[in-house]
């Protein structure tokens, strides 16, 4: 049985390509120290990215690497294996932050009407200037029951906005209307999307 191909939405790995196995030689000096290192381009930019953040320069890094490495001698190795680490250790930061617990935390901290949106247009949370504003629009939502019920339309279409986020436009302005039953009530939206790889959301906060 032939396998069909996978789509770039199915992919479980970025696509590796031909470029990505050669081997790029640069000469880093540091401390009087010459070096000639051979690595795939992708440890090079891992390095640069690192030396980024931390403010030195690829010398002082590999200076480090080197240093810890006097054991095994293999300085290209011990250079892979610093790259992996570091980035593993960014993905678990990134990780604590980019979750729906830091976007609840970000609404909460907010002063003005604000909740999560799911691409589905489904309201995943909300802080109090929010309930506080649907209690005051549509008293009918203060109940349980009702609140089940809420209603909430976009001006704009959910897909196009994450098409426009996706395009570099923040903040997208949109106007929105929530009922229940035969209330309602129109206001205006500030979104960005929220910073978590899933579920998509945006972020929606009422200015208006």
């Amino acid at each position: 049985m032939a396998i069909s191909p996978r789509t770039n939405r199915d992919r479980l790995l970025l696509t590796i390509t031909k470029e990505d196995f050669g081997l790029e030689f640069r000469v880093v000096a540091r401390g009087g120290i010459r070096r000639g290192i051979r690595l795939e381009k992708a440890f090079w930019i891992s390095l640069k990215q690192m030396a980024e953040s931390r403010k030195c320069t690829i010398g002082m890094l590999i200076e480090e690497i080197a240093e810890s490495a006097t054991n095994t001698g293999n300085l290209t190795s011990a250079i892979r294996v610093a790259c992996i680490n570091g980035l593993a250790d960014e993905n678990i930061v990134l990780r604590k932050l980019a979750s729906i617990r830091t976007i609840n935390a970000i609404l909460l901290a907010c002063p003005s009407p604000a909740f999560a949106l799911a691409s589905s247009k489904k309201i995943l949370t909300f802080n109090a200037s929010f309930q506080q504003l649907v209690k005051r629009q549509l008293p009918i939502g203060a109940s349980n029951d009702a609140r089940l019920n809420l209603k909430l339309a976009l001006d704009l279409n959910v897909a196009d906005i994450f098409a426009q986020l996706d395009a570099g436009e923040i903040p997208i302005a949109s106007g929105f209307v929530i009922g229940v039953g035969e209330r309602r009530h129109r206001g205006q939206l500030n979104i960005v999307r929220a910073p978590v790889p899933e579920p998509e959301l945006l972020m929606a906060f009422v200015n208006g």
